[in-house]
């Protein structure tokens, strides 16, 4: 699986991200995991034509000392179809952006 991973959290990095996520994107039913949704706008042709599988989700782990992404644009809504594919490059850097904004927004330092 390709993802983005931030490693060596610190404690205190962990507590703060861990509200933020809770605060801003809920409860998945599993603890750790959180379902960031992209942004309509940067949908693959293919994704923006499979109006049944929207809205489309990157997945979010977080864990004490890491948080990581997978780059696999998921759909909650199948559990397979064409419209789920590794990350275009524009939702790559867009989900890598987001990342760094709350970071950023959060004062953690990488």
């Amino acid at each position: 699986m390709k993802q983005y991973v931030i490693d060596e959290l610190r404690l205190e990095d962990y507590d703060t991200l861990r509200t933020c996520l809770d605060e801003h994107f809920g409860d998945s039913g599993v603890g750790g995991l959180y379902w960031i949704p992209l942004d309509a706008d940067i949908l693959s042709e293919i994704q923006a034509e499979h109006t049944a599988c929207q809205p489309f989700y990157f997945a979010a782990e977080l864990e004490e000392d890491r948080l990581s992404f997978e780059l696999l644009v998921r759909t909650r809504n199948h559990m397979r179809c064409d419209c789920m594919a590794y990350a275009t490059p524009v939702q790559r850097n867009w989900l890598v952006e987001q990342i760094d904004a709350i970071l950023e927004k959060l004062n953690i330092s990488i």
